[in-house]
């Protein structure tokens, strides 16, 4: 059962120039965020299967949201590469194929890794790690997987941004919804082991350790590789 968004803004509220007013804009956006984070679990969870169309007029009733906000939450979910969209045509839920795990992957060894030798080197963002990890922890051991796969992506977001570098941060931003999405139809995978390894990635750039840091995470990327194909092949299959 999907718990209805209601509308926030009120009709009809426009300024002295007949443009929409500060306070409809302001209601519009926080609309569209709500609808973004809904949308976005509902894809993660699998409420929204993969490939399934996503029309708009029947989002909107369904979600009791005019269609503005709707196309805004839409298109940040496009830019997260969680829908595809194209003109004149309803969006569609991504999916995932064994090319689409790979792509992901390398992407993250180019990002995580060189962000990894520069926080070291830097010996910033440690606090941060450690946050980042013992929430995961705590997702744990509270057996929550949704929570431990977003919790486990701040992680390596927090990772990046340890780097100091804003085009990174940018890069990493556009694969984390989908890293999120990974993370949580694999999450049969040891949990505990993936906790250790951060561990060990945090102790290493707070050493200063900058080709320790950068081995350690593409290791646990790499290491990642077979286990997640396999795990993803399963999850879909079921």
């Amino acid at each position: 059962m999907v718990t209805p968004v209601v509308p926030l803004a009120r009709p009809g509220a426009v300024g002295e120039d007949g443009a929409p007013s500060e306070r409809e804009e302001s209601l519009d956006g926080s609309l569209s965020d709500r609808l973004y984070q809904t949308l976005r679990r509902r894809i993660i969870l699998g409420e929204l299967a993969p490939g399934s169309r996503l029309p708009e007029q029947r989002l909107a009733d369904e979600l009791e949201a005019s269609r503005i906000p709707l196309r805004e939450a839409l298109s940040r979910l496009a830019t997260d590469n969680l829908v595809t969209a194209s003109p004149r045509r309803s969006a569609v839920v991504g999916s995932w194929s064994a090319s689409d795990v790979h792509d992901l992957l390398d992407a993250r060894l180019a990002l995580e890794t060189s962000a990894a030798g520069r926080a070291a080197r830097r010996e910033s963002g440690v606090r941060d790690l450690e946050v980042a990890l013992t929430r995961s922890m705590t997702e744990l051991r509270a057996g929550d997987e949704l929570g431990f796969a977003e919790a486990n992506v701040r992680f390596h977001v927090a990772l990046v941004q340890a780097a100091g570098n804003p085009l990174l941060d940018g890069l990493m931003r556009t694969i984390s919804a989908r890293m999120t999405w990974l993370f949580f139809l694999t999450s049969n995978r040891d949990h505990d082991t993936q906790c250790r390894e951060h561990a060990a990635i945090v102790e290493a750039v707070r050493l200063g350790n900058s080709r320790l840091a950068e081995a350690l995470v593409f290791s646990h990327i790499e290491a990642g590789r077979e286990p997640t194909l396999a795990t993803l092949a399963d999850a879909l299959r079921g």
